[in-house]
């Protein structure tokens, strides 16, 4: 479904579900390009009796609505509602010029230049400038911020050095020429930079909002964005409410009026809501399908699946025994029955994953391992002999509520008992007290799954390039995949560059701190009335051009 396209791979799929099917459009990395008017292809607005309204459910309450600290897709989505990066995607699955109105790119990929469109505004009516998106890279870069997707920035100059406390703000290499001219200094060629510009960490912060007040972004009187919609109501756990916006630049091809939130845990309730007529989705990207729902409504021909590139695996926190031997981790990912999980539990005809990266990153198709049972119990009393342990240890599999992921984790714990002998606690808990819990390394092992942010392999790998990146939750290091991982950045030669990167995989999934299970695919149902709700190519909730039709 993605391509390998030179240096690059561009976010070539979006599914808009209007008409169930996908575009793919040529690389988007361009080295000049002067529109300044978005392609985007419109239906026709129907005529409106009242408000409208889209109505939508999500699993639990946003950790955070502030673009530089987002680590997860509730957040995100969020976020994409009220806030507007450089470029977005249009209804033809193009990345397009959002706020920037054109931009250029040096030959040799180091050096980007946008130019921001005059008529871009806060939702206060304050002017979108350069400055307003060097404040938030820096910022976000700032130690301090502790944003966990820092480490998306280090392709600019001085980035790294500055998060890391060796270098200081003015030497990143992001500056503001003049009010509308946004500059990037990259440390080496990085040609799918402009398609990182759509992601929540670059996009712009109301500078004078961020420095006033600490808890801004958790109150809908104090949040300022500049996107299509103004976050109007936030009652904490329980809904949450957007309308339109009356400064945004594109104001005229933004059709509802408003999006009422609710949040809802419990995925069979969601799913009765929906069948009730109190929600327009059912499933991704608002909640998950229960498992045992699957089946009925696949039969009756309403299920629908986002293919978005993204892997669903267990983690090991590798900080402490038994999961800081390599082998007993080999052990439990060998014991997994990944076809069993995928036919009684996720029931979407999705690969099983014997590695990290992606197929349609295309770099070992067929994986790195294969299940083995009996190879599973040489290893686990290999490592237990290594650590010096008799009796294998108590470890708890932690994961956050979900009907599918409680099943998921009955059927790990089963398997490993069955293949392994051994006795594995189950831990569930919210979202957001599993998402602090893992980030902390407080667990043993548990549930990760990983999206692409944007479709080239580093996007998986360099996660794991530090123990200390925001989102290497296994907390693994290893010095000669890091070596690996910095000399990808240099490399220019695209088949060398892809060698590089597949020898770094074939490390992380023989150390593995993370046990591959399914590659993504994402089930949901929708009401018929919802039309050009957009599913990002890489996965999560665009509402900008959706509309409810008569």
């Amino acid at each position: 479904m993605k391509k390998w396209l030179t240096m690059v791979t561009g976010a070539t799929l979006l599914l808009s579900v209007a008409t169930g099917c996908s575009s793919t459009p040529t690389d988007t990395a361009q080295t000049t390009t002067t529109n300044t008017t978005p392609s985007n292809t419109q239906s026709t607005e129907p005529a409106k009796s009242g408000p409208m309204v889209l109505r939508w459910t999500i699993s639990g309450e946003p950790p955070t609505m502030d673009p530089g600290i987002a680590t997860e897709s509730d957040s995100m989505d969020m976020i994409n509602a009220c806030f507007e990066g450089l470029t977005s995607y249009d209804l033809k699955g193009q990345l397009d010029n959002a706020v920037a109105e054109s931009f250029t790119n040096s030959p040799d990929y180091t050096k980007f230049t946008f130019k921001i469109r005059k008529d871009a505004k806060w939702q206060n009516g304050d002017p979108v400038t350069a400055h307003d998106f060097e404040y938030a890279l820096k910022r976000n870069l700032d130690p301090k911020t502790a944003s966990g997707y820092a480490y998306q920035l280090y392709y600019l100059k001085g980035g790294e050095e500055y998060n890391t406390g060796k270098g200081k703000a003015e030497d990143v290499g992001v500056k503001a020429v003049d009010d509308y001219t946004l500059e990037f200094q990259l440390k080496s060629p990085t040609p799918f930079f402009r398609e990182l510009t759509q992601f929540t960490t670059l996009f712009p912060l109301h500078q004078k909002t961020v420095e006033s007040n600490p808890k801004w972004a958790s109150d809908p009187k104090t949040l300022i964005g500049n996107g299509p919609f103004v976050l109007d109501t936030w009652e904490h756990k329980t809904k949450m409410v957007f309308t339109k916006s009356p400064t945004y630049w594109d104001k005229d091809h933004v059709k509802l009026d408003r999006i009422e939130i609710s949040m809802i845990e419990d995925n069979n309730t969601a799913l009765s809501m929906f069948e009730g007529g109190e929600s327009d989705w059912g499933g991704y990207p608002a909640t998950g399908l229960p498992a045992d729902a699957i089946p009925k409504i696949k039969e009756e021909g309403k299920l629908m699946v986002a293919d978005n590139p993204g892997t669903q695996s267990v983690i090991f926190n590798t900080t402490k025994p038994p999961f800081n031997n390599k082998k007993i981790r080999q052990a439990f990912s060998y014991a997994i029955n990944r076809q069993e999980i995928i036919d009684n539990i996720l029931q979407t005809g999705v690969p099983a994953a014997y590695g990290w990266v992606p197929t349609s990153m295309g770099l070992k198709p067929d994986g790195y391992f294969k299940e083995d049972p009996a190879k599973a119990k040489e290893l686990l009393a290999e490592g237990m002999k290594e650590l010096g342990l008799k009796e294998f240890p108590e470890v708890t599999y932690s994961y956050n509520t979900s009907d599918i992921y409680k099943k998921m984790a009955e059927a790990l714990q089963d398997q490993w008992r069955k293949n392994l002998g051994v006795n594995v606690k189950l831990y569930n808990t919210e979202w957001k007290v599993y998402n602090d819990n893992v980030h902390n390394a407080n667990y043993d092992l548990g549930r990760f799954l990983w999206g692409a942010d944007f479709n080239d392999p580093i996007n998986f790998l360099e996660m794991f390039r530090d123990k200390t990146g925001g989102n290497n939750n296994p907390k693994w290091e290893n010095a000669q995949f890091k070596e690996l991982i910095d000399k990808s950045y240099q490399e220019t030669d695209p088949a060398k560059r892809k060698q590089i990167l597949l020898d770094a995989e074939t490390i992380l999934m023989d150390e593995m701190p993370l046990a591959p299970i399914n590659f993504r695919g994402n089930p949901y149902v929708k009401n018929d009335r919802v039309k050009d709700f957009i599913i990002f190519p890489l996965g999560g909730a665009y509402y900008k051009y959706a509309y409810i039709a008569n």
